[in-house]
């Protein structure tokens, strides 16, 4: 069932019930009101009854005989009895009567009561007059009662049926107007595919759910996009530099067999192919943790990490990787509390994204000094790292973390354009950032932001 049928359902369910309720409990109460106001017609007749037959002077009985046939309609089936008390408190009764005892005694205590029997009421009343104390009692059929039920029966069941059609067309309408921008928000996905994800659902500033809901998508076709067109420049990318060293290895071998060559020429060969595959374990080693760290499925898992540890252990490697390399750990920035030292991650992949940064630093400034300094806030540890380098071109900067990239200025340096993105994607597991800032042939300083 479709989102809008429930709600017309749940709409035009919860409407006419409550109307059902509301109609029922008019009818009750109408019916009780006729009942009490039929009771007090005949509470009435029965005062005027006992007043024109026995009265206190005769001439009262011409008067109240007079009012009677004038101004009192008469009831239907309307009858008139008058009962003597003895003075035994007994009451003489008439055969013609069926009432029960109760209602006697209670007319005599409290000098009224009624009862009911199918449509026909009875009203009695005590009454004092010269000829002594009757009990005085007035029946008539209430078909004025039932006639006006019937017809508020006819008028609830009239406004019922014609309010539920009106509140289940209203139901429709609004339940289908409220969806509209649903069944929009659905028609435009269905047209995004793979061969026009740029495109973009529609937005206004009405600030509503369904606009957060688009807002959404469009975040979501965003990163699609994004792992898209990074999956196809990692894909071209890979393939030119991993077949250029399978292209020397391959020219070098076929080279060497087309002839007989002296051992010389063969151990040049033999070099030549040694180097060349070494450059392409490199590579595809490099792309290995490329692709796994950017693959959320493989998340190690973490612990605590000391940051001023790892300082000094990618210092201790660097110091081993590059002989002649001046990296110096600066100490004035140290947090001086130790919980602001400690962040949660893997010390493997944070050593590995260091040294990368670390490394480039040094082959860029030809091993001149490079510091690196930790600093620490109440929500995140600072590393900074920086150098006296051949710096980054401003209109480099924005590429410098896709994959196999290189700045324009780095031709005299060897290197893949591997080891900023795979540190980047470390980073961004940690839940940080990566800072650059950089000015040609002063220096290059980066930011590695990792939150407590």
């Amino acid at each position: 069932m479709k989102i809008r049928h429930k709600i017309l359902l749940a709409f035009a369910g919860l409407t006419i019930s409550t109307i059902v309720i509301m109609g029922g409990l008019v009818y009750f109460f109408a019916n009780q009101h006729s009942f009490e106001d039929f009771y007090k017609r005949l509470e009435i007749r029965a005062y005027l009854a006992a007043k024109a037959t026995l009265p206190y002077y005769e001439s009262d009985a011409v008067i109240y005989n007079e009012i009677r046939e004038e101004h009192l309609e008469k009831l239907p089936a309307e009858k008139e009895y008058f009962l003597k008390v003895d003075s035994a408190g007994h009451v003489q009764m008439n055969t013609d009567l069926d009432l029960p005892q109760s209602f006697f005694n209670t007319v005599l205590t409290q000098h009224l009561a009624t009862h009911r029997q199918g449509n026909r009421f009875y009203e009695g009343v005590l009454y004092k007059s010269k000829q002594g104390l009757y009990v005085v009692i007035v029946s008539a059929i209430n078909q004025y009662s039932e006639d006006y039920m019937a017809w508020l029966q006819r008028i609830l069941l009239i406004c019922f049926l014609i309010s539920s059609v009106i509140l289940i067309g209203v139901g429709a309408f609004f339940s289908r107007l409220t969806l509209q921008p649903i069944r929009h928000i659905m028609n435009q996905v269905k047209s995004i595919s793979s061969r026009n994800l740029h495109l973009r659902l529609n937005v206004d500033n009405s600030g509503d759910e369904l606009n957060e809901l688009a807002g959404t998508f469009n975040n979501m076709l965003d990163r699609l996009e994004t792992a898209f067109e990074t999956q196809n420049n990692f894909v071209s990318n890979a393939s030119h530099e991993l077949s250029t060293p399978l292209t020397a290895i391959i020219g070098e071998a076929e080279l060497a067999l087309s002839k007989d060559r002296s051992p010389e020429t063969y151990k040049k060969a033999m070099e030549s192919i040694l180097t060349e595959a070494g450059r392409l374990e490199h590579i595809t080693k490099s792309l290995l943790h490329l692709a796994q760290t950017g693959f959320d499925g493989m998340k190690p898992q973490w612990q605590a990490v000391r940051t001023d540890e790892l300082l000094f252990t990618v210092k201790d490697t660097i110091d081993k990787l590059i002989p002649g390399s001046q990296v110096n750990i600066d100490y004035s920035l140290f947090p001086e509390e130790e919980e602001k030292l400690t962040v949660k991650g893997n010390e493997q992949l944070l050593e590995l994204a260091l040294s990368n940064i670390v490394m480039n630093a040094c082959k860029y400034s030809n091993n001149k000094p490079v510091s690196i300094a930790l600093a620490a806030t109440d929500k995140k540890v600072i590393i900074i790292v920086k150098d006296q380098g051949i710096g980054i071109p401003q209109q480099d900067i924005p590429y410098i973390f896709s994959p196999f990239f290189r700045a324009s200025n780095t031709g005299e340096f060897k290197g893949y354009g591997i080891g900023l993105p795979l540190a980047m994607n470390i980073i961004r597991m940690h839940k940080g950032d990566i800072i650059v800032q950089s000015q040609v042939n002063i220096g290059t300083e980066i930011r590695v932001e990792l939150p407590l």
